[in-house]
C-alpha cells in the first residue's frame, strides 16, 4: 500500500488490497475525514451470492453524511456461471443514469463500489405489507419502462436453455435423474409455446425481485429496486410472478433455503399488486385489464420455478455460499411439477 496506514475495524481480510486503494481515493476527497486511511467495514446481510460490506469514516463531526458512506460488492464464486458482468455494469449505469438506483463509484476485478443509500432493505413480512407492495408494483412499473441501449429481445428462453445445457455438465447423473433434465428441453419448449404468445409486454425487467433487493427510505417512503444481474427484457408478467413466488421466501431465517408456499399470494392480493402496477401509468384499469395480467402472471409462475431450479442446481456445483442450493433447487422444481399441469390445461382449453 506504499507504505500507508490502512485500519480496517472489521472483516479486514473480505476487502481485496485493490479495493482500499480506490476507497482511500474516494475519501481523499471529502474534506472532513479524520484519516482517509481509516476504514470501518460493516458486512450487510441479504445478498444471496455476493459478499456485501458498507464502508464508513470517521468524520469531524462523527456523524457520517450518506454520500461520504459507500458499498463494496463482491462477487460471488460461480456467478459468472449466470451472467455477462459488462452487460450488468451496462444495466447498473443505465438505472443510475434514470435516476432508478445507487451510482457507480469504482470497479475492481471481481467486484464494484457503489453509492450508498440512505433506506432500509425490506424484508420478507414487507411485501405483504398492503402499503409497501403498492409501492413496490408502482416502482416496478417505472423500472419496466427504462429504455435500455441496445437489442429488446426477450431472453427468458434462451436463459433457461442455457442454465439447462450448464445443470448437466455439472450435475451428477442421479441429480440429472431427479430433476427430468434429460427432458426439461422438450419441456421449455412447450412452455414457451403456450405461455409466450398474445399481445405481452415486453420491458426490461429485473427477474430477481426479492424483497433483499428492494430498499425504502421510512422518511419519504422511496422505494429503491437494487441489483441488476439478472435484469434483461422480458415479458413483465414474467417479472412479477417471480416477485410473487418470492413471497415464499425468507432468507434471514434459520434455515433460508426452505420455501413456504402458503404464502404465496392470494387471488385479491395479486389483483391488489397489479391494479397498482397498472394505475400508476396514470390511468385506471378496467377489471378485464387486471384479470388478463393476472392470468398471464400465473402461467409464468412455471418459467419462475423452472429457471430458478436450474440456477440452484449449477450454484450448488459452483458456489462455496452457505446455502442450501440443492434443497432450494428440488423445492423450486416441486413446484414446477405442481402446478404445470393446472397451468397448462387451462391454456389448452382456452384455446
Amino acid at each position: 500500500m506504499g507504505g500507508e496506514r490502512v485500519e480496517i475495524l472489521m472483516e479486514e481480510d473480505r476487502i481485496p488490497r485493490e479495493v482500499t486503494k480506490i476507497l482511500i481515493s474516494l475519501a481523499s476527497t471529502w474534506d472532513d475525514t479524520i484519516d482517509k486511511n481509516s476504514l470501518k467495514v460493516i458486512p450487510l446481510k441479504g445478498a444471496m451470492t455476493n459478499e456485501v460490506y458498507q464502508i464508513n469514516w470517521e468524520t469531524q463531526k462523527g456523524e457520517l453524511p450518506a454520500d461520504q458512506k459507500v458499498v463494496v460488492r463482491i462477487y460471488g464464486q460461480g456467478v459468472d456461471a449466470f451472467l455477462n458482468r459488462e452487460v450488468e455494469i451496462n444495466t447498473f449505469e443505465c438505472m443510475s443514469k434514470h435516476g432508478q438506483g445507487p451510482r457507480l463509484l469504482g470497479r475492481f476485478s471481481n467486484g464494484r463500489i457503489e453509492e450508498f443509500i440512505h433506506a432500509r432493505t425490506l424484508s420478507a413480512h414487507d411485501l405483504r405489507d398492503p402499503e409497501i407492495s403498492s409501492l413496490i408494483a408502482s416502482k416496478l412499473n417505472e423500472f419496466h419502462k427504462v429504455q435500455m441501449p441496445g437489442p429488446k429481445n426477450v431472453v427468458l428462453w434462451n436463459r433457461l436453455r442455457n442454465w439447462l445445457s450448464s445443470a448437466k455438465q455439472v450435475c451428477s447423473p442421479e441429480e440429472a435423474r431427479v430433476f427430468m433434465l434429460d427432458s426439461l428441453d422438450e419441456e421449455i419448449s412447450i412452455l414457451e409455446k403456450e405461455i409466450s404468445g398474445g399481445n405481452q409486454l415486453i420491458r426490461l425487467c429485473h427477474n430477481d425481485l426479492q424483497y433483499g433487493n428492494i430498499m425504502m427510505n421510512e422518511d419519504t417512503n422511496l422505494v429503491t429496486i437494487i441489483d441488476y444481474e439478472y435484469a434483461s427484457y422480458n415479458p413483465v408478467a414474467y417479472d412479477i410472478a417471480n416477485h410473487f413466488c418470492e413471497m415464499a421466501a425468507d432468507y434471514q431465517s434459520e434455515t433460508p433455503h426452505i420455501l413456504d408456499f402458503n404464502k404465496y399470494p392470494d387471488l385479491e392480493e395479486r389483483k391488489r399488486f397489479i391494479r397498482a402496477y397498472l394505475s400508476s401509468s396514470g390511468h385506471e384499469p378496467t377489471d378485464v385489464d387486471v384479470a388478463a395480467l393476472v392470468e398471464d402472471v400465473e402461467k409464468y409462475t412455471l418459467a419462475s420455478h423452472l429457471v430458478w431450479s436450474l440456477w440452484g442446481i449449477i450454484s450448488e456445483h459452483v458456489n462455496d455460499i452457505d446455502f442450501d442450493y440443492m434443497e432450494y433447487a428440488k423445492q423450486r422444481f416441486q413446484q414446477y411439477q405442481l402446478r404445470k399441469a393446472k397451468v397448462l390445461l387451462m391454456e389448452i382449453l382456452k384455446d
